[in-house]
């Protein structure tokens, strides 16, 4: 627990993934006149402020050109490729000392605002030692917050799994928030002309 009395909570977009079934970075997409990058780091600095850090990978150098200057903290991937396992471990191994819980969010849940992310971190500032998962249908994952003892267990993830494995892995300790919003996320170019018909990507790199 923060000494100031106030659990201290760090944001983390994840953004390294190639977006090969997308076809080109959706990260740059635009949804409702803003690229989805910009979009979901937004969210997390009206809920953390300047505590915020954006994992790229694939296209690092065309997606970090594209963020507002001091939005966030800018993590680099090398080893993108791994998976999202690997952006996980890197974020981790960058958080303040001070920092009491992570947020982990990713780059491509258009939906998921700032309203959704309060709720969130409202829950558990209620109960910090608690994990505080999103749960959409029957799924239960991010948007969720994982406290400073999970750290750990963040750092030592291989591989293609995300945090899910925690979830699971710790069960007993995970409260269930209801975040229908979270359910929608862009894969495919359909998945975006579903919500509000084409927008033009400030990017063409094809992956």
């Amino acid at each position: 627990m923060s000494t100031r009395g106030r659990s201290t909570l760090h944001a983390i977009v994840l953004a390294a993934g190639a977006s090969r079934r997308f076809g080109s970075p959706k990260q740059l997409i635009r949804f409702e006149g803003q690229p989805l990058i910009q979009r979901v780091i937004g969210g997390a600095a009206e809920l953390s402020g300047a505590a915020v850090s954006v994992v790229l990978g694939a296209y690092a150098a065309e997606i970090a050109a594209t963020l507002p200057p001091c939005s966030a903290s800018i993590i680099v991937n090398r080893d993108w490729q791994e998976g999202i396992a690997s952006s996980i471990r890197a974020a981790v191994a960058r958080l303040p000392g001070a920092c009491d819980g992570v947020l982990l969010l990713l780059a491509d849940q258009p939906l998921v605002g700032s309203h959704s992310l309060n709720r969130l971190a409202a829950a558990w500032r209620r109960q910090p030692r608690s994990i505080i998962a999103s749960r959409y249908g029957a799924v239960t994952g991010v948007p969720a917050i994982f406290p400073r003892w999970c750290f750990s267990d963040l750092a030592a993830l291989r591989g293609d799994q995300g945090a899910r494995i925690l979830l699971r892995r710790y069960a007993d300790h995970v409260v269930r928030l209801a975040n229908p919003e979270a359910e929608v996320d862009i894969d495919y170019p359909e998945d975006l002309l579903d919500l509000h018909g084409p927008e033009a990507p400030i990017a063409d790199v094809k992956s």
